[in-house]
Order: C-alpha cells, then structure tokens, then sequence
C-alpha cells in the first residue's frame, strides 16, 4: 500500500511515517515510479508501535524488543517480561526524583537554596 493509504489507515501523518522508514522502524520499497510501497502487515505493526509509545517505550526500545518479539515463541511471556523491566526502570526513577524532591524541599527556606542543605 502506498503512504497515503497508510496513513488514512493508521491515522499517522505521512511525515510520521517517513520517519519511522528512516529510522527503520518500517520497512517500504520503492516503486518504479518512486513512491513508497508498504506491505499490509505495517498497519498492526504502526499499532503496536504508537501503543508502545503511549506505555513509555522509546522508538529505540520498541525497535529493538520488535525484533526480539518476531523471534520468540511466546509473545506475551516475551512482553510481560518487557513490561517488568519497564516498571522496574520507571520505579528507580521515581525513588531518584523523590530524593530530589526531598533534597529541593530541604532547601526551601535556607537562604541560598544552592549552598548545601545542612542533614
């Protein structure tokens, strides 16, 4: 299908999707007539894509765990896996941004709020 098509379809604007083909999240050949050709499995995949998004994955995670996914036997396993180490990564964050907070609030008040917090 041709990019046009695609994006009627997926509801990404066609720049989107160029720049998923550059970055090699999709993959289309070129037409003789050089427009871009993209085969029907590319609508589930821009799904899958735009959800893993939504949940916190970069477009370099996503393109990496989409090759370890085609290879695995069990799909879902293979993605509850994913999911653990995204909860994981986003739980260490958040403790990192409540000491911040706590050292920020510790230095509400204290006159140069850049000279360190006396604790």
């Amino acid at each position: 299908m041709r990019i046009g098509e695609l994006a009627a379809q997926t509801g990404l604007s066609r720049d989107t999707i160029r720049f998923y083909e550059r970055t090699g999240l999709i993959t289309g050949r070129r037409l003789a007539n050089g427009y871009r050709d993209f085969p029907p499995e590319t609508v589930p995949w821009l799904a899958y894509v735009r959800t893993a998004q939504t949940l916190g994955f970069s477009l370099a995670e996503i393109a990496r765990t989409g090759e370890e996914l085609r290879d695995s036997p069990d799909s879902a396993e293979a993605l509850s896996a994913l999911f653990e180490e995204k909860i994981a990564a986003i739980d260490a964050r958040m403790a990192r941004l409540a000491a911040l907070r706590a050292d920020l609030a510790a230095r509400v008040g204290s006159g140069c709020p850049l000279l360190r917090a006396a604790g």
